[in-house]
Parts: structure tokens; sequence; C-alpha cells
């Protein structure tokens, strides 16, 4: 039988008051450290990255900055996106735009990329259960979405678009620019794709914080797997 996963549907500030609040903070960091070097892991393996990453690495060759500092800049730019939409973002959104790239670079500074096809492989798997481990803890802390996540659930909610539609144009689209700009795709791109829902799946009513909030059963939101950072 399914497990089902309490995700409250807050507001910002009813983010900040539904209870268990440094349990949560502590998650949602740990979260994102762990995103930003699963990302690196993948970037290491030189197999191919998810959408958003082939376009934060190709545009990573046209600038003069580190990986990890286009994916901050990047979200920075998205998160502007949302003024239109009328969103308002969380502690959570705040911390993804930052904690994820700063945690990139460091796992990129620690990391050499292997060598054999087997290390390759088996670093891009661990990025992989990783990512999706990663990905259930910082939804699982209900403190915000990403920034490209808010983005997707906010065209889809302003334009009436189903959230697979605008899910696989928005992939498309910075997959098709990543690739332009020389980002890198392959294996891991299709890999990700095909595996990172049903991993998000498993973990997240594992590590979702159950809250105790005062809001109407039709006020729930249901489990949704993330785009990427």
């Amino acid at each position: 039988m399914r497990r089902s996963v309490p995700l409250l549907n807050l507001s910002p500030r009813d983010q900040l008051r539904a209870g268990k609040l440094p349990r949560r903070v502590v998650q949602l960091l740990f979260g994102l450290t762990l995103y930003g070097m699963s990302m690196a892991m993948l970037v290491r393996a030189t197999l191919g990255l998810d959408p958003w990453d082939v376009f934060h690495a190709g545009v990573t060759l046209r600038v003069p900055l580190t990986f990890g500092q286009v994916t901050i800049v990047v979200g920075a730019l998205v998160l502007l996106l949302w003024i239109p939409l009328r969103q308002w973002p969380g502690l959570g959104t705040l911390s993804n735009v930052v904690v994820i790239g700063l945690a990139a670079d460091a796992g990129l500074a620690l990391m050499a990329t292997p060598s054999g096809l087997a290390a390759q492989l088996g670093l891009l798997a661990g990025g992989l259960v990783l990512n999706g481990l990663a990905g259930g803890l910082y939804i699982g802390s209900q403190l915000g979405p990403g920034p490209r996540d808010g983005l997707m659930t906010g065209i889809s909610r302003r334009t009436g678009l189903s959230l697979r539609l605008v899910r696989t144009s928005l992939e498309l689209t910075v997959l098709a620019a990543g690739w332009v700009l020389g980002g890198p795709v392959g294996l891991g791109t299709v890999l990700y794709a095909v595996a990172i829902g049903p991993l998000v799946q498993f973990f997240l009513p594992r590590v979702t914080v159950h809250l105790e909030a005062h809001v109407a059963s039709h006020d729930l939101a249901p489990a949704a797997r993330p785009v990427s950072t």
C-alpha cells in the first residue's frame, strides 16, 4: 500500500509557524547540501547531466564563473520570474538559491573525474540516488519549493496548463539551450529523467516532517517530484 505524504500547502509565513522549525531548518540545509554534492558527482561522472545542469554547465563554458556560481545566478534570475506570477518565496526557496551552488562547488573541489567506465557509472548511480534522497529531504522540510519548481507550479497555476506540460516544456527548453551552449548531454541525462521521479517518490514519505498545521483537508498539496533545484 502506498504511503501518503502529508505535504501542506503553506504560505511563507505559515511555513515558519507550522512547528518543528529547528529540525526542519537542519533537514532543509542538510538536504540542500547533499543536493549540491550530488550535482558535483554527476558532473564528475562526465556521462551527462539533468536538463537544468546541462544548461548550467553550458553557461559555465561561456562566462568566467564556476558551475556553482552559475547555478546561484540562474536560480536568482528564475526567482525574479516569480514576481509576475505573484508568488512569494519561503526560507527554503531562498536557501535553495545559495546553498546548492556553494555545495556543488565544494563537491567539485573535493572530487576528481574517475578513470574507467565502471567508476564513472558508479559515480553516476551514486549521484542519482543521493539526488533523490536530497530532494526528498529539502521538499520534506516543508519550507518552500526551489525556484525552478516554483516557476513550474506558478506558470501552471496562472495559465491553467497541466504541470506535466509545463515541466516538459521548461526542461526541453533549458536542455536545448544548454546543449547549444556545449553542456554535456548523455546517458546520465536519460537516466536522470527516468530515475529521479521514482527515487524522490521512494524517499519523500520516509523523510517528510509531519506537521500539525490547522488547515482544511482540501489545502493538502499532493506530493510532487522536483524538476531540478
